[in-house]
């Protein structure tokens, strides 16, 4: 399964390149949510960064919600600082005196809470974009094209499909829907399969794979190195009980070509052909076949891997 990829999270490259514009209107709902519901790191950097340069009054409005969110996690982060320090302070006095397991555990959680807090902090400030800014996994939100109107839209949705009709505890019993197998689609999926596709712009992706008994990631490219346009499926669930609407997608997958088995794996991504963008986006649930027909005819680069950074 595809758990984590590398996303295209530059919205003026999906204008430029695919002729998509943007939905403000969901940036911004998403924004105000995830700045409310301590949901912030969810939003990659990199789509938050996307901002930083606005040429329209939404665009501005946009990059006022990201300042502000990121100076409130700034916060954040220093006050966990303050407070891990001040309990390593407090078990490394009690460690000199008379050694306990409490005080060894509280040096050792508050030293481990300090290192991460310490590398959220520097990710927030930093200036210069790193690949790890544009990567996501289950939970986290992405751009995904889709269609409305006749005019390609970004959508900001959350890389795990909550699937028509489900609440949000019966998604929590079935945390797998962030892929859909290709050979379950009118199964599983059939209530999305034919009717709502999108596309998510990635550069490569990321698996676990076993090796010699430990689990070990393995990052995929393909070559030539390129932008893959992954066949997704996608949901609007409306929230209720003060709970936020919510659109979630799930990348497609399918049997792996050789040198993705032979790395390890046994499922692969689908990334369609640009020329298949429209067809994909706008399908006939009354030929289904046209679809499969889609998935089948592919975009087969050769994948490259090393294990993740």
């Amino acid at each position: 399964m595809c758990y984590s990829a590398q996303i295209e999270a530059d919205f003026r490259k999906f204008e430029r390149e695919y002729g998509a514009i943007l939905s403000y209107r969901r940036f911004v709902e998403l924004f105000w949510e995830k700045r409310q519901d301590g949901g912030w790191q969810k939003i990659p950097k990199a789509m938050r960064d996307a901002f930083r340069q606005p040429r329209t009054e939404e665009e501005r409005e946009l990059l006022e919600l990201v300042t502000t969110a990121d100076k409130e996690q700034a916060n954040a982060f220093e006050a966990e600082l303050f407070q891990q320090k001040t309990r390593l302070s407090g078990a490394e006095r009690a460690l000199a005196t008379k050694p306990t397991k409490k005080a060894e555990s509280d040096q050792r959680i508050a030293t481990d809470k300090i290192a991460r807090a310490q590398r959220n902090l520097a990710d927030l400030q930093r200036n210069t974009p790193l690949d790890r800014d544009a990567r996501i996994f289950p939970g986290h939100y992405a751009p995904v094209m889709i269609m409305k109107n006749g005019q390609r839209l970004i959508v900001p949705m959350r890389y795990q499909c909550r699937l028509p009709g489900w609440t949000e505890a019966m998604e929590k019993q079935k945390p797998g829907t962030y892929n859909a197998r290709r050979d379950n689609l009118d199964k599983a999926w059939r209530k999305l399969f034919g009717f709502q596709h999108g596309l998510m712009v990635i550069t490569r992706f990321y698996e676990n794979v076993e090796r010699e008994g430990e689990n070990v990631v393995l990052e995929f490219s393909p070559q030539p190195s390129q932008d893959m346009l992954v066949a997704c499926l996608w949901s609007y669930s409306r929230g209720s009980d003060g709970e936020a609407d919510l659109f979630s997608f799930a990348a497609i997958t399918d049997e792996p070509p050789p040198e993705v088995v032979a790395a390890g794996h046994d499922r692969c991504i689908v990334p369609i052909k640009p020329e298949y963008v429209d067809a994909w986006l706008v399908p006939d649930p009354h030929d289904l076949a046209a679809q499969y027909a889609i998935l089948d005819d592919r975009e087969r680069p050769f994948y490259e891997h090393r294990l993740a950074a």
